[in-house]
């Protein structure tokens, strides 16, 4: 069997290379690192383009196989391969570290399910960390979907109210930023042409990207969900709720009203990267964990 190692293009962005990995990641299924979080990466605003260029793609008989990324950032990478090629984990995690740390500083994420890549881990130095990341999930056909709105507040999607100033506004509000010191929300012209990108990759269905809307009309919460039928599950992501609105329920109706809309496609199932009570308590379960390796000092 022959295995051709090659790095991903030095372009950043919508490539055919971000194409060949959204198709590998879509038939792995769910990992540590999903199609959702690719696409996401790849016009994200903290993306790292200058690092594209590293991360390692292998390849047998003209299809990818394994890749070795990171996500938006060098420091933490991620080891993926179809099941039957895990023997190049070791190859791939040595690849990674000698390309993939930031400054020195380097963790490979496993999944707490992948005892072999662990052994393969340990073998090189590397220990287990107290950081994790989590997934939970949905299931459609056991829990429920519904949810109730405040009056005068309604439910709309980037479909049909296409308006990336409130949806910039209650990201930034929504993650703290404002609370955090950073000041308020400034709607540049570079802020927009951001938030256009994310709004216009490919992949994206802005019916899927829910808002709770106040009397007012801004923007109160906000869901984005991502559904591609071939990987068998939806994903959510990202989820955040202006601080003056928060507590009344909007957060829920939101991300329940998303995965209302990808249930209505087929969805069975969707995941989320967290372990946050609020997802529990809408209705997600615990579903899988991954921890940080470090090499030991």
């Amino acid at each position: 069997m022959s295995i051709r190692f090659r790095n991903y293009t030095e372009q950043a962005g919508i490539t055919e290379d971000y194409h060949q990995v959204r198709d590998f990641l879509v038939k792995l299924g769910h990992t540590e690192f999903t199609y959702a979080r690719w696409d996401w990466m790849a016009t994200h605003g903290y993306l790292d383009k200058s690092a594209v260029r590293k991360i390692g793609l292998w390849e047998a008989e003209g299809e990818l196989v394994g890749v070795a990324t990171f996500d938006c950032q060098l420091g933490d990478a991620f080891c993926l391969t179809l099941p039957e090629y895990s023997f190049l984990k070791r190859e791939m995690l040595l690849y990674a570290t000698d390309n993939l740390a930031k400054e020195g500083n380097f963790r490979v994420v496993i999944s707490d399910r992948d005892l072999a890549f662990q052994d393969i881990a340990a073998g090189l130095g590397f220990i287990a960390t107290e950081k994790t990341e989590s997934d939970a999930i949905f299931y459609l056909e056991k829990s429920s979907t519904a949810f109730g709105l405040p009056t005068g507040f309604y439910m709309t999607s980037m479909q049909e109210t296409y308006d990336l100033y409130q949806y910039r506004r209650v990201m930034w509000k929504g993650f703290n930023h404002e609370l955090n010191g950073e000041g308020e929300f400034l709607f540049s012209e570079a802020v927009k042409q951001g938030a256009e990108l994310e709004m216009k990759r490919p992949h994206v269905d802005l019916s899927l990207k829910v808002a709770v809307v106040v009397p007012d009309g801004n923007f109160a919460s906000y869901c984005g969900m991502w559904y591609e039928p071939k990987a068998g599950f939806a994903v959510i992501e990202p989820v955040a709720t202006d601080p003056a609105y928060r507590r009344m329920g909007l957060g829920k109706a939101a991300v329940l009203e998303g995965i209302r809309r990808v249930g209505a496609l087929g969805a069975k199932v969707a995941l989320v990267g967290s372990s946050q009570q609020f997802y529990y308590s809408i209705g997600l379960r615990p579903f899988s964990t991954a921890t940080f390796w470090s090499l030991a000092l």
